[in-house]
């Protein structure tokens, strides 16, 4: 098929992905309304150690230096879930409900991320209001330095010891490239639809249009009347 050919195609049928692509339009701007400021986020990411103390044994000679720091590494890996998981968000609560502030443990689990670098254990917290941001920081804080035993007591109960190493500030968060993103993709997703069913359309109606059309079913085409 010829470029014309597509060409004609969609000159025929242009209300199918200009329809759509209105009525995405429409739809977008009805449910999103981005003309109305969106509430405030702020962020703070705070960074830990987390590692086993070496057994020091009299006379004897141990590799306890090098099983000490992979036993860190592991640990890394398995508090990186940990601090996203339920229970790790309920020690969190009960810290702040001991202070009078309730957030509920769903919340806190559904704004807190983790990150691993060279391992270093990064947790970053996400709330609207920014003093209440600050008091689940330091309860997210107490739990991993003081109640980390709570969650792998065999490596944690005698040896073990998390550390604050980096305690952020409290940081205004911009809209996301998802979020500023969110309408084009919408609309450019919608005309690319809207352009297949087109085609689509065309294919399955059965009509002619042009003596291509004739002739691809074998008709010889004596004359034609142009519009």
């Amino acid at each position: 098929m010829e470029l014309h050919t597509y060409f004609r195609i969609l000159k025929r049928w242009w209300w199918i992905p200009t329809g759509l692509f209105l009525l995405t339009l429409v739809f977008s701007l009805i449910t999103t309304r981005p003309w109305q400021p969106r509430p405030p986020t702020y962020a703070l990411s705070m960074s830990f150690s987390v590692g086993v103390r070496p057994q020091h044994l009299p006379d004897q000679f141990t590799y306890d230096g090098y099983y000490t720091a992979l036993s860190s590494e592991y640990l890394i890996d398995d508090f990186s879930e940990i601090v996203k998981g339920s229970e790790f968000a309920r020690v969190v609560s009960q810290h702040l409900a001991d202070q009078g502030i309730q957030v509920a443990p769903g919340q806190i689990q559904g704004s807190t991320q983790t990150g691993e670098l060279h391992r270093i254990l990064t947790v970053t917290l996400y709330d609207g209001d920014p003093h209440r941001l600050e008091a689940i920081a330091d309860a997210v804080a107490a739990t991993m330095t003081q109640d980390a035993h709570l969650f792998m007591p065999r490596l944690l109960e005698d040896q073990g010891a998390v550390y604050l190493i980096n305690r952020g500030t409290v940081v205004p968060v911009g809209p996301g490239l998802k979020q500023r993103l969110d309408l084009p993709l919408r609309l450019v997703l919608a005309l690319l639809a809207g352009v297949g069913l087109a085609f689509l359309v065309n294919y399955l109606l059965p009509r002619v249009y042009t003596r291509d059309d004739l002739e691809a079913l074998g008709i010889d085409v004596m004359g034609e009347i142009p519009r």
